[in-house]
């Protein structure tokens, strides 16, 4: 039965519009604090990448302590509270451009808390999925996510860009917070009782180090953790210098900027509806290995965007082959990695996940401002792409044993 016809209940629809409200309206705000800070407060390279970069790191810090707060409770309130936390701070934004009071100061400390309440919602998020769905329909139930990413990627940038360009450049801010309120709603319909986890003797100290000694640990989730730091952190911090380069060098006006990562997404929706086919056909062990590889391989292109329509297709060209591996090996990945975690772990795992990767992110997005502050965009792509070219040697060589989910923790670690 296809991904398209499997039916995973009532209460997972609701999850799953509630994901969907989120994702589109984060799809219309795609990049749109690195673009206010370029078009309204006139950012350089350095200063757009230190806002990319000191959001996340100091999010991954505020975030830290709320792992253990977030595996001991229930899960739906938390979700919901981390959706209100982003729609008030998204919503300032709109608010203070309205009254000419909008700084770096605030766009900073907007994308700090944003990436903190991403961080809680997602640990909690894949609790409640875990156990919310069968374990050999979590491969079903993040292909459904993934492909709703990739297809509110798809339709939000261009429609994000025509809306700068009619209504102003906060717009898609005020639309991404009302998505976060929408989405709040959509998680408090799901409903059904839900218990407190007890902490059970084999739960670890009840610190986020556990989440770390589990991925650590683990012959499997290690590369793969490592593995991602630096595909997603390479990625990531491309962004801002591509942005200033397309932008402010070449010139592309805001509709192809967001035209140039809104097509190639529609890739996305090809590698997600493939994930369950493929690892029927080849096995998970060879999609985590082969697509993994794929997934880094092109990002090096970016480096010889020229400018003209050429130069937009050539962007587009690159996104697509990066998007569709990702989206074909980012499920794959997410079912992965809760089926090797333990119930009582899986919010410190996805925690102490989402907070590395926000580091690694933070760290190379403030490493790649400073080089194209320093040497220019094209340099910096150039090596971003050289470095994304060996991240395969950390992909696992070949499929371990399955972890007894039984098992005391201090036995796994």
């Amino acid at each position: 039965m296809g991904n398209g016809r499997r039916r995973l209940g009532r209460r997972f629809g609701w999850l799953w519009a509630a994901y969907a409200v989120s994702a589109y309206g984060s799809g219309l705000g795609f990049g749109a604090l690195p673009l206010i800070a370029v078009l309204v407060l006139r950012a350089g390279p350095a200063e757009v990448s230190a806002l990319s970069a000191v959001g996340p790191a100091v999010g991954a810090l505020l975030a830290a302590p709320l792992a253990p707060w977030v595996e001991f409770r229930r899960k739906r309130p938390v979700m919901i509270a981390a959706d209100l936390v982003r729609f008030a701070a998204t919503a300032s934004v709109p608010v203070a451009y309205a009254f000419g009071v909008l700084g770096f100061g605030q766009l900073f400390e907007v994308s700090a808390v944003v990436a903190a309440a991403k961080i809680a919602f997602g640990a909690a998020g894949g609790a409640f999925l875990k156990a919310l769905v069968r374990p050999d329909d979590l491969l079903v139930a993040n292909s459904r996510f993934e492909s709703t990413n990739w297809s509110s990627l798809a339709i939000g940038p261009p429609l994000g860009g025509a809306a700068i360009g009619a209504f102003g450049p906060v717009t898609t801010v005020l639309a991404d917070a009302g998505s976060y309120l929408l989405s709040a709603l959509g998680i408090a319909a799901i409903g059904g009782r839900e218990e407190a986890p007890p902490r059970s003797r084999g739960a670890g100290s009840g610190s986020l180090l556990d989440g770390w000694r589990h991925l650590l640990g683990d012959p499997e989730l290690r590369p793969l953790y490592l593995n991602n730091l630096l595909v997603s952190g390479l990625i990531m911090a491309t962004e801002p210098v591509l942005a200033v380069l397309l932008l402010r060098q070449l010139h592309f006006p805001a509709w192809q900027y967001g035209l140039a990562f809104a097509a190639p997404c529609l890739g996305g929706l090809v590698g997600s509806r493939l994930a369950r086919r493929v690892v029927a056909r080849r096995g998970r062990a060879w999609v985590l290995r082969t697509i993994g590889t794929l997934r880094a391989v092109w990002l090096i292109g970016l480096a010889f965007v020229p400018p003209g329509t050429v130069g937009l297709v050539t962007v587009m060209a690159v996104e697509l082959a990066i998007i569709v591996n990702m989206s074909l090996f980012t499920p794959v990945l997410a079912a992965h990695r809760l089926e090797r975690t333990p119930q009582h772990l899986v919010a410190r795992t996805l925690s102490a996940w989402s907070i590395g990767q926000q580091a690694a992110v933070a760290a190379l997005t403030a490493l790649g401002g400073l080089l194209a502050a320093v040497t220019g965009p094209r340099t910096t792509l150039a090596v971003a792409g050289l470095l994304a070219l060996a991240t395969p040697l950390l992909l696992p060589r070949r499929a371990a044993a399955a972890p007894d989910p039984s098992a005391p923790l201090d036995s796994r670690a």
